[in-house]
């Protein structure tokens, strides 16, 4: 038979899952069960909640608190319309309940509609005077409506309620980054350690601002407050090795990786800035094993495979660097990066069909750097494909328009194709941009800079100038 409350001891939690493991059935209050309930919640055994829920709602039937759960779940497991349905039940028994508009918020939320959402959590704020949760969620409505300003507002108001609450400290940072207002951050991090002097998160958080507006000495001063405060803090470690990359300090960097390395399971990340640093030490073996670990460690880290390119080809190992290189295109087809290194690389090699079309990658991938255009349009020129190689810096002048070199490329490849009267036009487009620059011309086309034709282009704009 049942057994009272009092003929069983133990926390609820331990007395329900008992009960779960028997055909008894144990009394609990309503409180009980939202503890229960709210437990399973937050350590995401839904299963366990939904049973908490029934058993709770069979004892306890008017029970709005529990029926409110209930609809959590339901919100959660995106069963809405039945959501909205017991909450319009609820609504007429308790009008004034905080908890049915926030649910009513949470349903409008997954639904998109984030406006009405923030309209019904500002309605519950009027009704209660815990509001540390409601500001919670209006500061996350705010964040999908990228109003980062509001939620920002609402996060520091959460701060203000529990300054222990970083998840919300977090986010208020999001906010300051997103708005690239460094300064407010920093300001807002210096007025909360002056409340928390010994709180690691705020001191590291107060590093990577300073870190930001490349302010190495502070963002160093910050972590290692942060490290004080907390010795085991791992990111304090990792960033504070960042900076000291940044200040040139490679061997004390590498020490502050290897305190994290040595504080728990190795990371592809560490392995990977120790070979940064050991390849501006100019200790390239050190680096390319560091490089090969980064790799092993995880070899879906594109940037692993990328360092291993670039130590080949500073070797000259051209054929291994393109080896690897097409690893990391592999992983990360979309990177305009890997795509002008790899066409680098079989430039070199003279593949020059493989280095136009990676070149062609790069560019529709959108890297509209200056040298890459120069250097596709070379290799056209390399296939003997001069119309190509216009049609290229023809293109890249677009982005470039003041650029003289770019002019005087394409007036040179004019003159190869014997089009005399294109190449005069951007011969002396080049020269009216700078004609100090003259000198690009003549060490690239010098069979055409000591003609006839050119020398009177040259007079021509000199004369206009005088």
């Amino acid at each position: 038979m049942p057994l009272e409350p009092n003929e069983r001891s133990g926390q609820p939690i331990a007395k329900f899952e008992s009960m779960l493991k028997t055909d008894d059935i144990y009394f609990f209050d309503a409180e009980d069960f939202q503890d229960i309930i709210h437990h399973y919640l937050n350590n995401g055994k839904i299963a366990l909640a939904k049973k908490a829920i029934k058993i709770g709602l069979q004892q306890h039937t008017d029970s709005v608190e529990l029926k409110l759960l209930s609809i959590e779940v339901m919100v959660f497991e995106n069963n809405l319309e039945q959501a909205e349905a017991m909450l319009d039940e609820l609504q007429l028994i308790d009008s004034n309940n905080e908890e049915i508009f926030i649910q009513r918020a949470n349903i409008y939320s997954k639904k998109d509609n984030h406006e009405a959402a923030v309209s019904l959590l500002n309605h519950a704020l009027n009704l209660t005077q815990d509001s540390f949760d409601i500001h919670s969620l209006l500061g996350m409505e705010y964040l999908f409506m990228d109003n980062f300003e509001e939620a920002k507002n609402n996060f520091m108001k959460c701060v203000s309620f529990d300054e222990q609450d970083y998840s919300s400290l977090y986010n208020v940072i999001y906010c300051f980054e997103f708005l690239e207002d460094y300064d407010g951050a920093i300001q807002y991090l210096n007025d909360y350690l002056e409340r928390n002097p010994y709180s690691e998160v705020a001191w590291h958080q107060l590093g990577k601002m300073y870190f930001s507006k490349k302010m190495y000495k502070e963002a160093l001063v910050a972590f290692d407050f942060a490290i004080i405060s907390d010795d085991s803090f791992i990111g304090a470690y990792f960033e504070k090795g960042k900076v000291l990359e940044n200040l040139g300090r490679y061997e004390e960097a590498i020490e502050n990786y290897d305190i994290t390395i040595s504080m728990e399971d190795p990371t592809s990340y560490a392995y990977l800035r120790i070979g940064r640093c050991y390849e501006k030490l100019n200790k390239d073996e050190e680096a390319k094993s560091y490089y090969y670990r980064t790799v092993h460690e995880d070899p879906l880290l594109d940037k692993g495979w990328l360092a291993i390119t670039g130590y080949y080809f500073r070797q000259k190992n051209y054929e291994k660097a393109l080896h690897y290189i097409n690893k990391a295109i592999n992983i990360d087809g979309e990177n305009a990066k890997y795509w002008k290194k790899c066409a680098r690389i079989h430039s070199v090699l003279k593949n020059n069909d493989e280095a136009y079309y990676a070149y062609q990658q790069a560019i529709e991938l959108g890297n509209y750097e200056f040298d890459t255009w120069l250097h596709w349009a070379e290799v056209a020129v390399q296939n003997l494909d001069i119309h190509a190689a216009i049609q290229i810096l023809s293109q890249g002048q677009e982005f470039y328009p003041q650029s003289c070199e770019m002019q005087f490329k394409i007036a040179g490849y004019y003159l190869l194709n014997n089009d005399y009267t294109k190449a005069q036009k951007h011969f002396l487009k080049a020269l009216k941009i700078d004609k100090d620059k003259l000198h690009l011309f003549k060490e690239e086309f010098p069979q055409f800079y000591d003609t006839k034709w050119a020398k009177n282009l040259i007079e021509e704009v000199k004369k206009a100038s005088r």
